[in-house]
């Protein structure tokens, strides 16, 4: 399908409408918002790995808020179960039934509030749910609905009694970023409001749920032109020769990058992705899917900077090949 302009216009206008809506709950921080809200229409999930009280728990209930979606918030825990997670099968006795109980799991935004606090059992019954939108128990599935996003934290400055996160599970958020501390004037605006306890509430929804659909439907017809994907894939494969780093760009990254850079073009009102897309979202896609060596670690090397060295060095396409 060819996407027209109409279209894209559309879509930009829908997306701002987005932007500006979450914004009136998380303010100074549309960078990162447009980050979340191209994450979700890429169909992804994302990682926050941010200092308390910044506003993690705001973003995802203003997103839910705005596609007129539920969302749950699950607090992980060393105690925590995967049943907690997914749900369970209770035995009605009334009915000499099985009956499905669905956990938290079953909501269109989920923020898994510090997820490396959870036992590695936990966290791999996240792997099912967030690459097949569905869980299995008893051998049952069960799909979660669409749209569906994970929005999972870490908390970078407390590690004594957590879990790593192992790399496949890492490979699965499509993105990951920072809120951070807002701006002075951002800052202001929040204390002048003191008294809302929870600015989500005030926020009424923009889209439907299906527009949602609808507006991924048609990200993924935006046009990548053959020297586009060249370009990502030479980048990749700088990444898994560079000696800093001792694992580079998977496939499911490149397939992530590609996803990403489309939906953010349609964002700007484009038909099709540009050299300055995949620069630009470069960070928050490859951050967390790329590890250093213990020399580079030693060094003081950061994989920003290794990213930055990785795009410095590979000239992007300035004509289109079809």
């Amino acid at each position: 399908m060819t996407v027209t302009t109409d279209q894209v216009q559309w879509f930009a206008q829908a997306f701002s409408q987005m932007v500006a809506n979450v914004d009136q709950a998380v303010l100074g921080k549309q960078h990162v918002i447009r980050l979340a809200l191209t994450c979700m229409l890429s169909e992804g999930h994302l990682l926050l790995e941010d200092y308390p009280g910044t506003g993690k728990t705001q973003l995802a209930r203003a997103i839910a808020c705005t596609v007129q979606g539920s969302n749950s918030r699950v607090q992980f825990t060393p105690d925590l179960l995967p049943s907690d997670v997914t749900g369970v099968t209770i035995y009605d006795p009334a009915k000499s039934t099985f009956d499905f109980h669905p956990g938290p799991i079953f909501a269109n935004i989920v923020l898994a509030d510090e997820i490396n606090r959870a036992s590695p059992k936990t966290q791999s019954a996240l792997l099912e749910v967030m690459e097949e939108g569905r869980v299995t128990v008893d051998g049952v599935a069960h799909a979660v609905g669409d749209p569906f996003m994970v929005i999972a934290t870490q908390n970078p400055i407390e590690q004594a009694g957590t879990y790593r996160l192992p790399e496949a599970q890492l490979d699965r958020f499509l993105m990951k970023t920072s809120l951070g501390y807002p701006d002075h004037e951002a800052t202001v605006a929040v204390l002048a409001d003191a008294k809302t306890r929870d600015r989500t509430k005030s926020l009424q929804a923009v889209v439907t749920s299906n527009v949602v659909s609808d507006m991924a439907a048609l990200a993924d017809e935006i046009h990548v032109d053959p020297a586009i994907l060249a370009y990502v894939s030479r980048i990749a494969e700088e990444s898994r020769r560079h000696p800093s780093l001792k694992l580079g760009l998977s496939m499911r990254g490149c397939l992530a990058f590609v996803r990403c850079a489309k939906t953010w073009a349609a964002s700007q009102g484009r038909t099709h992705v540009i050299p300055d897309d995949i620069k630009l979202i470069a960070h928050p896609v490859l951050c967390h899917r790329l590890l250093l060596t213990a020399e580079a670690q030693f060094a003081n090397t950061t994989v920003d900077q290794v990213i930055d060295q990785i795009l410095s060095e590979i000239a992007p396409p300035a004509e289109r090949v079809a």
